[in-house]
């Protein structure tokens, strides 16, 4: 059993300063904040809540000075154990800090606190004309805090960027305690080294996000949407390449492999082409006029590549169909067997058809049940596998196949993780990908900003001899 961090003297420091929220021991309380959407459970000794920065503040510092491990948490829909407090000590609830959304019209900006979901943000931006467009999957259920720390991407990444991209400003508590502020409401700003860009994607490891200032841009006229069905999973890949060298450039454009169709079909039937290899959902924004050409360009070019039919929504109503399908993927899988590891190993753009030929050949390497979709036009493909975490032999396997994605995805000149972060799942890989060197100026960022390594520690960087574990 793990040996609790806090004494029954720091309870009371802690009980004291927290003057307008909650301090919750009770172990099933605990048990609560205990798990992410990945693997591990890790009891933390007590969990904070309050709206109080200065309340806040006052704890990282009593933290720090007592050598306390502190873990930021927004709604942990996490696939990379981001939030999880695998050396115990103290969680910090951040969802309860959801009272600040401010939309500035004129400054195209928005002022939002890190507990608001993010689904939320899109909805002000949208009833004023505007847009927010970073858009996990995740959006309904995830704070901009957690978006926040993983540098989140989703669907419109393509055409539009991650959150790193709309954060020109934060508010933030060092690992020290102290409450700085980075950027501002201005869109140019190159006073001095960029933390606003350092701490965003920094994983809940340089500080505590309190409050950002997100830019937003004015919404496009019109979409349209269109699918595109494939006998070849390679084919599929072509096509997104040929469309995006073409001058096309898609706000959205995902990938089904044969096994998301058949088990959307399953789950809810909507038409799908079962015997298909693969279907490509495209989305484009911006003028009408434009549109029209570009949709037709785009159908056009996927004919050429191999397609054996384009299906062009008509309306809203069969836009919404259509992406209906897309969204299905993840609740029809989970179906199939209990455990679903989801993955977002991204390649170059001009490497998705070597990389979906490399997926294919690790299912049958390992013979695992392999699911093959995600943003590829930006080439952040999601490799799911299925399984069953009580059967250890498969498992083993498992473990395996998820270390070939990753080697094949750096290998063809990739990165580990396109919107998921690194967490505890990564870690064991970072060298692979950033080299000793790389790895080591990293950590020496994180040691001259959290000297004491209290903040989210455990996360990004691997101890000797750290292996995937996925239990």
């Amino acid at each position: 059993m793990r040996r609790k961090v806090l004494t029954a003297e720091h309870l009371t420091q802690i009980q004291a300063i927290v003057a307008t929220g909650r301090v919750l021991t009770d172990e099933s309380d605990l048990f609560s904040y205990s798990f992410d959407g990945s693997f591990g459970t890790y009891l933390p000794d007590a969990v904070v809540q309050t709206k109080s920065v200065d309340e806040l503040a006052a704890l990282v510092k009593l933290a720090n000075r007592e050598k306390i491990p502190v873990y930021p948490r927004g709604q942990s829909t996490s696939l990379s154990g981001g939030p999880l407090p695998v050396k115990g000590g103290m969680v910090f609830d951040l969802s309860v800090m959801n009272d600040v959304l401010e939309v500035y019209e004129e400054d195209l900006v928005a002022v939002v606190s890190p507990g608001v979901l993010t689904a939320a943000i899109h909805k002000a931006a949208e009833q004023r004309g505007l847009m927010y467009p970073p858009d996990p999957s995740s959006s309904h259920v995830s704070t901009i805090g957690g978006n926040l720390a993983e540098n989140s991407g989703g669907p419109k990444g393509l055409k539009y960027g991650v959150t790193k991209d709309y954060v020109i400003g934060l508010e933030v508590i060092t690992p020290e305690g102290e409450i700085i502020q980075t950027g501002g409401r201005t869109v140019k700003n190159v006073t001095g080294y960029d933390l606003t860009k350092l701490i965003v994607g920094s994983e809940g490891t340089l500080g505590i996000i309190t409050k950002a200032i997100l830019r937003l841009i004015p919404k496009p006229q019109q979409t349209a949407t269109m699918m595109a069905i494939f006998d070849s999973l390679v084919d599929a890949g072509s096509a997104i390449s040929k469309i995006l060298s073409s001058g096309i450039l898609p706000s959205k454009m995902e990938l089904m492999d044969q096994a998301s169709i058949v088990a959307v079909e399953q789950y809810e039937p909507l038409g799908l082409p079962t015997d298909a290899a693969a279907l490509i959902l495209i989305e484009m924004d911006g003028h009408p006029l434009a549109l029209k050409a570009e949709t037709e360009q785009a159908a056009a070019l996927c004919q050429a590549v191999g397609a054996r039919e384009v299906r062009i929504a008509k309306d809203k109503k069969e836009e919404a169909e259509l992406w209906k399908a897309r969204k299905l993927v993840s609740p029809a899988i989970v179906r199939i067997k209990p455990t679903k590891i989801s993955e977002d190993a991204t390649v170059p753009r001009s490497k998705i058809p070597q990389m979906c030929e490399r997926l294919q050949e690790i299912r049958e390497t390992y013979k695992i049940h392999l699911v093959v979709f995600g943003h590829a036009g930006d080439g952040n493909l999601h490799p799911n596998i299925i399984c069953d975490k009580t059967d250890e032999e498969e498992m083993r396997r498992v473990e395996q196949a998820v270390t070939a994605i990753f080697k094949a995805a750096i290998e063809l000149g990739g990165t580990l993780s396109g919107e998921h972060g690194i967490g505890t799942m990564k870690a064991p890989f970072m060298e692979m990908e950033l080299g000793a060197a790389g790895l080591d100026m990293m950590r020496r960022i994180k040691h001259a900003w959290d000297p004491n390594e209290i903040m989210n520690p455990g996360k990004i960087f691997p101890v000797p001899g750290q292996k995937l574990e996925l239990s």
